[in-house]
């Protein structure tokens, strides 16, 4: 890692935090004072996701090859595989006995008394045939849906586990080969490169991504939107920061000796991304150099963070949970205790079958309710309607959940750099993406 050298501060506004605050705010009162505007100003927020998915298969797939056959030693990238997995297991399993301990503690759904034949079903009828599909294929679906049919299908489709799946074959490949190998090697962490100096590119507009998605979401939805069921948008807000502050605080305390406050500071301008766009994608490729840039080997990394998008989602697991048993409670549906274990059951397994974009969590959710027979699947309309502003607080969760088991299996490896990760988050080490791809941008601040 390069000496830190002294960089000038730069001007408040040429911050990109107070750029993406800025954007957000102004959507904000765009949405509020002409809405019909600010719905047509989304297409900034699409634009900014597909620039960003025009890189993230990309760089996953470098990231995860270049980090197995740099590090040389297979054994250590199977130990590294084997305890992020186990650690997966354990903070999901945490994860959704939190949405179900919170939901039977506060009861949100207590009251409401909805009659299920007053639903309308047709507005669940896309979100039932996805979730049909997917609960049909079952354990070997879903193992099949991990190996890509191509190479080039999974990095075209951008469907990051089939990437890494890919990444993981060729890098252990290239591991195996040796010496003779190490030019594609070379290659690969050149065009990595090549690629995160174009993410520094493309992170400049995300303010304008900003802009359009909460100015779309604000004038689309408007601010009352949320007055009908804002209890169990509280109580979803509130749990996933519980979970946050207390349960991924504590865990990264202990094992890494860092700070949640400070961690999640260092990380401010990903997550105002993350908040308005509510999607992880958004921000991917940077918070994997982020991560890097704090101390954390890039082969952990790489492994880690990519392989989280799918089997790591905290927050996703709490809404599952607590939605589940909401839509009980509102449709006035008893559960019994061997209910509620079906439901931690197979939300074990669904819950591996969501990604980080809005709208999955709902066919997800659709396969969760059919196969536990008690609840009615229809009570899932009750949901639709505030999924985006769930969708905020749960791609906030499921990012933050992956960010710390990086940190968290670094330290259990002995692969971050306690020194460096310090001084970064204590403010003393200033990353910038936006100025520089390479490790050199980490700069001594003033």
């Amino acid at each position: 890692m390069p000496t830190p050298t002294p960089a000038a501060r730069k001007p408040f506004y040429k911050s990109l935090f107070i750029q993406v605050v800025f954007a957000l705010a102004l959507g904000i009162v765009l949405g509020v004072a002409v809405p019909h505007f600010a719905i047509g100003l989304k297409f900034f927020s699409d634009a900014f996701l597909k620039l960003i998915s025009m890189i993230v298969a990309p760089i996953v797939f470098c990231v995860v090859v270049h980090g197995i056959a740099g590090a040389g030693d297979l054994k250590k990238v199977g130990r590294v595989g084997g305890k992020a997995l186990l650690y997966f297991e354990i903070m999901t399993t945490v994860a959704l006995a939190v949405g179900l301990f919170l939901a039977y503690v506060v009861r949100p759904g207590v009251g409401m008394n909805i009659n299920t034949a007053n639903l309308d079903a047709k507005a669940l009828s896309t979100y039932s045939a996805n979730a049909s599909r997917l609960h049909s294929g079952g354990f070997g679906g879903f193992i099949l849906n991990i190996i890509p049919t191509t190479s080039f299908d999974a990095l075209a489709r951008n469907d990051v586990l089939q990437v890494l799946f890919f990444a993981i074959i060729f890098g252990i490949s290239l591991a195996l080969v040796g010496e003779s190998a190490k030019p594609v090697t070379d290659l690969i962490d050149n065009v990595s490169k090549v690629l995160f100096r174009a993410m520094g590119l493309i992170v400049r507009v995300a303010p304008f991504g900003v802009l359009g998605a909460v100015a779309y979401t604000v004038g689309q939805y408007g601010v009352h939107s949320l007055e009908e069921l804002a209890w169990l948008v509280a109580l979803f807000w509130f749990a996933v920061a519980f979970f946050v502050l207390v349960v991924l605080g504590t865990i990264m305390r202990v094992m890494a000796g860092l700070s949640i406050i400070k961690f999640l500071n260092y990380l401010r301008e990903e997550l105002t991304i993350v908040l308005a766009t509510a999607s992880s994608d958004a921000v991917l490729p940077q918070i994997m150099r982020k991560l890097e840039r704090m101390g954390v080997k890039p082969s952990v990394v790489g492994l880690v963070v990519p392989t989280g998008y799918s089997f790591n989602l905290d927050a996703f697991s709490i809404y599952l949970t607590l939605a589940t048993v909401f839509i009980a409670q509102a449709t006035n549906t008893p559960l019994s205790f061997g209910d509620l274990m079906l439901v931690l059951g197979i939300s074990l397994v669904t819950s591996k079958g969501a990604h980080g974009v809005p709208g999955s969590a709902i066919v997800i959710l659709a396969a969760t309710l059919n196969v536990v027979p008690a609840i009615p699947a229809i009570g899932l309309v009750l949901v639709l309607s505030i999924d985006w502003f769930i969708g905020m607080a749960r791609a906030l969760g499921n990012l933050i959940g992956n960010c710390v088991a990086a940190v968290v299996i670094g330290a259990w490896e002995h692969d971050l750099d306690l020194p460096l990760a310090r001084e970064v988050l204590a403010g003393v080490v200033a990353v910038d993406l936006t100025e520089d791809a390479d490790p050199s941008a980490i700069v001594a601040a003033e």
